[in-house]
């Protein structure tokens, strides 16, 4: 039993996690295509964006 004072822990790199496999989710059953390509894959997790971000 969880304690009353409200004792909840987030651990936000597992809910980004989470969300991120959630976007893939849908992108894959919106694709027309049988897979993902690693194009799609990416922009989906907006690696282009994040590498950008990281060079710059």
């Amino acid at each position: 039993m969880a304690p009353v004072g409200g004792t909840a822990v987030q651990d936000h790199v597992a809910l980004a996690e989470i969300e991120l496999c959630g976007e893939l989710i849908i992108a894959a059953s919106a694709a027309d295509e049988e897979r993902l390509s690693l194009e799609s894959i990416d922009e989906v997790l907006k690696v282009a964006e994040e590498r950008g971000a990281s060079a710059g």
